[in-house]
């Protein structure tokens, strides 16, 4: 009997999980369809503008739920943007990247380069944090990395400012989350704080 009990907490616990990662995944594909949308079918002329509009969303969307209990972080005070740093450039960096890259590239084309910052995160957690990774990631990571550099071998529309742009969206994306995992350390501010 005492079985079936432990068994449902972690049956539920797995089935958020999933649910969770399908979620996240959905969500982020969704972003990028519509950005790319956005920019290239709409002809909307600036990425920085449209980037400008997630960031307040974001900020909105946070302090809106602070007021409503549905996540808890601490007010904003002069020392908070110091504790944090370089957090807000390395995410300014990224949004800026990331918008202007997905204008630049295939959506396809987008996506296969985007998988170079798994590589970048590896060699930042060794190099910053100082994890090591199992010869199973690394090798993961090898035949994701070698399928993105097959699939890049063929692109008929190589456009060297929207390689560039991506490829540094990879690299703000692996140190931000490196730099995330290390601030997480300040745990008053919480992941909503540093958000």
């Amino acid at each position: 009997m005492s079985g079936d009990v432990v068994e449902a907490p972690e049956a539920s616990l797995y089935l958020k999980k999933v649910l969770s990662a399908f979620f996240y995944g959905g969500t982020s594909l969704m972003i990028t369809i519509v950005n790319k949308n956005v920019l290239t079918t709409h002809h909307f002329p600036s990425y920085q503008v449209l980037g400008l509009g997630q960031m307040l969303t974001t900020i909105v969307v946070l302090f809106v739920s602070r007021k409503l209990n549905v996540v808890n972080f601490p007010k904003f005070e002069k020392d908070t943007f110091l504790r944090i740093m370089p957090l807000p450039v390395i995410y300014l960096g990224n949004m800026v990247t990331g918008l202007r890259g997905t204008q630049e590239l295939s959506l396809p084309m987008f996506t296969v380069l985007r998988r170079f910052s798994i590589l970048m995160t590896m060699i930042a957690e060794e190099t910053i944090l100082k994890v090591r990774s199992t010869f199973s990631v690394k090798l993961s990571v090898f035949a994701i990395v070698s399928g993105a550099v097959i699939a890049a071998l063929d692109d008929l529309a190589f456009t060297f400012y929207g390689y560039a742009f991506v490829l540094a969206n990879d690299f703000f994306t692996a140190v931000n989350g490196v730099y995330m995992k290390k601030k997480l350390e300040a745990k008053d501010l919480g992941k909503y704080g540093l958000m």
